[in-house]
């Protein structure tokens, strides 16, 4: 029966790990337990502090021993894997998949090429009778180096497809990491694991098998474990028929007057029909949907060039509206009448409809013709920064505005920063490759430019760098009034590299980001001629701001590190507007770093 329709409702069957205790691992060894809070130290090796409480795993192997890998009590098969993670400095730790296959957790802060033996990599199988140098093969390196530095939270999304076993146990296809991401970076995506990695708990692959956490090599913490599981029997669409009419149509015809120009049946749901109308068009396909297991499922349908629709027993689960659209049904076991609308509108689009479904315990899935023509591709216009490179255009902040004075600079050393002219400060600044342009280039264009790598939002609601305050705990200045603020653009280093300059108080300042030793992260120097009394810098804004020592500070969720030069004045932390600002005074020169 129709249960109900409708969104907002969980289409997936999680599991959370609980991390009040460990009762959900067998057997866990003296090197894990449970921590309310942890922390690295950036000079010390191996080695992380926790707190007491709840929430985090955590593994601290004695100095000189190994640990033991921890094993989950549940198993997996298909599934999709969410967490975050934490590793100490030099510290080297894995997340193996059935207990087999390992995806890498290392402190490969600053590595410029890495390898699949670096963060997020998928480690090599292993043959000792191969020759020294050749026993390692069929091993993956991420897309590119996502990641961030020892004791901030990493976040990694695996989505991973157990191998397949015939009805008499033989494997008939391998298993597959479909997608990776991390820190919002897509590392890999269709990977095929021909086999167990290095270190696999055995070599008998199967159709489940446990989520296992390395712990024999280093400091590491977890907390957040999500897993999706999806087991679930994929419905069926059948006995389709479709009829064709000339469009186009503004509005549903009563299909008992209006007469089709063609009709027919087909085995899938698919535009690739013949009879269609060159350009304007409605293709009405009714057929039956029909459902193995009661759940709620979730339908996505996109139609190229024009609107489409979709009922199910008669009801609306997806409007009539827009090209693209979605909705969700509640269905127990059984067959149901279903129609589905493709009202075709534009001449230059081509016809391309898919249909895919989603559940309780079923990763989405296209359930329509997969062999269906894309829409009209656009090559990206991508810009690499092989030397140092300045680029200007929009930029959308994540989670914040368009910043329509945006300066982008890029390195070879794959680490790169856009800075806000309207309010003389860095916003962003990302690891991996610099910018995708075609937002900007493309057609007519809307002047945007997009980051290609792991992006770390310096301030997502961007305000003056610098502001002159009567004391320290004086509100920040929200608009350039009174301020005498005047952007003077940038000038080019010897390095090709920006410095910004600007007049504002009456004094004028210059602005400079470079990159810090081993790619660390960067270092911002601002210089001020004429110095005034009471002039303070913002340095950084987040929903926390912690000191660690009296010149290192950990901002946001153990997002990014401030750490201060050692001749720069006192910063401090103080309350502002439901956020905390590191702020510190300046006479002539600030220096600190933005590590991350």
């Amino acid at each position: 029966m129709l249960a109900g329709i409708g969104g907002g409702q969980r289409l997936t069957a999680q599991t959370r790990v609980p991390l009040t205790d460990l009762s959900a691992f067998k057997q866990p060894s003296s090197s894990w337990r449970i921590a309310g809070d942890v922390r690295s130290d950036l000079q010390q090796d191996n080695a992380l502090t926790t707190t007491t409480g709840t929430g985090i795993l955590v593994n601290l192997p004695e100095k000189g021993t190994h640990g033991r890998d921890l094993f989950s009590m549940a198993e997996h098969g298909d599934m999709d894997l969410e967490l975050d993670y934490l590793v100490a400095r030099k510290s080297n730790s894995g997340i193996y998949l059935q207990g087999r296959y390992e995806i890498q957790l290392l402190d490969s802060h600053g590595t410029l090429s890495p390898r699949a033996a670096d963060n997020g990599g998928i480690y090599e199988r292993w043959d000792d009778s191969k020759p020294e140098g050749q026993q390692g093969y069929d091993g993956h390196a991420p897309r590119q180096n996502a990641s961030l530095a020892n004791g901030l939270w990493q976040h990694l999304k695996i989505s991973f497809q157990a191998p397949r076993f015939d009805a008499a146990g033989h494997k008939i296809a391998n298993a597959v990491i479909l997608r990776a991401e991390l820190n919002g970076v897509t590392i890999h995506e269709n990977v095929v694991l021909s086999g167990p990695t290095r270190g696999a708990m055995d070599d008998k692959e199967a159709a489940t098998g446990p989520l296992r956490l390395q712990g024999d090599h280093g400091a590491v913490a977890f907390r957040n474990i999500t897993i999706s599981h999806f087991s679930a029997p994929k419905p069926e669409l059948k006995d389709i028929t479709y009829d064709i009419f000339r469009g186009p149509f503004d509005k549903q015809p009563d299909f008992r007057i209006v007469k089709p120009v063609a009709n027919g049946q087909s085995e899938l749901l698919t535009s690739n029909v013949s009879h269609l109308p060159e350009n304007q068009f409605l293709i009405r396909y009714q057929g039956v949907l029909s459902v193995k297991t009661a759940g709620r499922y979730g339908f996505r349908l996109h139609t190229s060039g024009g609107g489409g629709q979709m009922k199910v027993n008669g009801q609306e689960v997806i409007k009539l509206s827009g090209w693209d659209g979605n909705g969700a049904v509640t269905l127990q076991p059984g067959d149901y009448p279903v129609e589905i609308l493709y009202n075709k509108e534009e001449d230059w689009a081509k016809p391309s409809l898919t249909l895919s479904v989603k559940g309780d315990n079923l990763r989405e899935f296209v359930i329509s013709d997969v062999n269906v023509p894309a829409d009209d591709a656009t090559d990206p216009i991508l810009v690499a920064a092989t030397e140092n490179t300045v680029l200007r255009s929009f930029m959308d902040l994540k989670g914040g505005p368009r910043v329509v004075h945006a300066v982008s600079a890029g390195s070879p050393l794959k680490l790169h920063y856009t800075y806000d002219m309207d309010h003389g400060e860095p916003v962003q600044a990302w690891r991996g490759e610099f910018l995708n342009t075609t937002p900007m280039w493309h057609d007519r264009g809307d002047g945007s430019s997009r980051p290609m790598g792991m992006i770390r939002t310096l301030d997502r609601k961007p305000q003056l760098s610098l502001a002159r305050l009567a004391g320290e705990q004086a509100a920040w200045t929200t608009d350039t009034a009174g301020t005498g603020f005047r952007p003077r653009g940038y000038s080019l280093d010897a390095a090709g590299l920006p410095v910004f300059s600007y007049d504002i108080y009456g004094t004028q300042v210059t602005d400079a980001l470079s990159i810090l030793p081993e790619s660390a992260g960067l270092q911002r120097t601002i210089r001020i001629t004429r110095p005034q009394e009471k002039i303070y810098v913002r340095i950084a804004v987040g929903d926390s701001i912690i000191r660690l020592d009296d010149k290192t500070f950990l901002v946001g969720d153990k997002s990014w590190y401030v750490k201060m030069n050692p001749e720069a004045p006192a910063a401090i932390i103080r309350g502002s507007q439901g956020n905390m600002e590191l702020i510190a005074p300046v006479k002539e020169t600030l220096r600190y770093a933005i590590i991350f």
